[in-house]
């Protein structure tokens, strides 16, 4: 009988093999690896308290965007300006400058036509300012005295009926070139050309020349390779790759000039236990799995070696170093409300590897960041 037993069992071993214990998974930028990649590393770094010197009895408000030339001047787009409009639909846009040590300089197109709801503001490489205004539809360029030299788009007419909100019909409304609808960032390649991300509505990247004169669009509202769900931000290396950040599908796509398809990247770092959005409750489940790594900013460093930093949405509210292949290189902070902490990381300005300034809307600041 015993001997009968050990057969069976044996028999039994050979027909269902042990199977491996479940390995742990290590997120990268380029998704879930083995657990034999080394973990993401927390980056050391610090944050220069009170850096931006506002004028006695001036406070920012929800700050959308900010910019650096190649002073060292920083550029600052906040929602303020609306404490005379009603709740609902007031202007809420400044565009204000601070030279190298914080000290505020000046207002930019104070009381402008196309203020609505700020966005986002670049600096391009001949130090020409580009405000992004989501509320008015425009992109407005100024040169380095503050003269407003470019505009695209166009806004509503306040006397028209139809000067109401954008709505988000299904399917979208046909795009119309040369006119956006609510449009959430811009950048420039080496030639010139200019590319504004057409986000909530119209869910396309637009191309302009040199001149100013309209070129192109590509994208539609979808998932697929090309597609956007908001493309909220903007950037281009020194290859002239063109990096949108995707943010609703949570992922950065990546193009040539002229808007093929090249590849694209996900940020996929698990959220330490115990983290908690500023505002709102926590998410779970798959809330909390669309939040993690969604693009709200980028940012790409100048030089030969170039990386980007990418802020993330409200929670978790975390920055990362990511290298211009997809692989996450650090990660830099936490959602909250201190120094160091984030919510809401709507724009990044990166003049150095080193060197990261950091617009919150939440938080109502910019941070200037030391990265070790």
């Amino acid at each position: 009988m015993k001997t009968c037993i050990v057969r069976l069992v044996f028999a039994l071993c050979l027909a269902y093999p042990a199977q491996a214990a479940p390995q742990p998974v290590a997120s990268t930028g380029a998704g879930r690896e083995p657990s034999s990649s080394p973990p993401v590393p927390q980056l050391a770094f610090d944050s220069v308290p009170d850096f931006l010197k506002l004028p006695d009895g001036m406070n920012f408000g929800e700050v959308s965007g900010v910019a650096v030339n190649s002073r060292g001047h920083v550029f600052v787009f906040t929602r303020s300006n609306s404490a005379n409009g009603p709740a609902y639909g007031a202007a809420a846009a400044q565009l204000l400058e601070f030279g190298p040590q914080g000290e505020f300089v000046r207002e930019i197109g104070k009381g402008l036509y196309g203020w609505a709801f700020a966005h986002t503001v670049r600096v391009d490489r001949q130090d020409n300012v580009w405000a992004v205004d989501k509320g008015s539809d425009m992109v407005i360029k100024f040169d380095a005295n503050g003269r407003v030299r470019e505009v695209y788009g166009r806004r509503k007419e306040s006397s028209d009926d139809e000067a109401h909100p954008w709505e988000h019909p299904n399917p979208p409304l046909p795009h119309v070139d040369g006119l956006f609808r609510q449009p959430t960032d811009v950048a420039w390649d080496s030639n010139g050309n200019t590319y504004i991300t057409d986000g909530y509505v119209n869910s396309r990247v637009a191309k302009f020349d040199r001149n100013g004169d309209w070129v192109k669009s590509w994208g539609e509202k979808g998932s697929g390779p090309g597609q956007f769900n908001l493309p909220h931000a903007i950037a281009i290396d020194r290859s002239n790759q063109i990096y949108v950040g995707d943010r609703s599908n949570r992922r950065i796509q990546v193009f040539d000039t002229n808007g093929t398809f090249v590849r694209q990247f996900t940020i996929d770092v698990p959220v330490p236990p115990g983290t908690k959005p500023v505002n709102g409750n926590t998410p779970t489940g798959d809330r909390a799995a669309a939040a993690i790594g969604q693009p709200n900013s980028i940012c790409i460093t100048p030089g030969p070696n170039q990386v980007l930093f990418v802020g993330e949405s409200t929670f978790p509210g975390r920055l990362f170093k990511v290298s211009l292949e997809g692989k996450v290189l650090g990660v830099i902070g936490r959602s909250g409300r201190q120094l160091r902490q984030f919510s809401g990381v709507h724009a990044l300005a990166c003049p150095s590897e080193h060197e990261v300034y950091a617009a919150e809307t939440a938080n109502w600041r910019v941070q200037k960041l030391l990265i070790k």
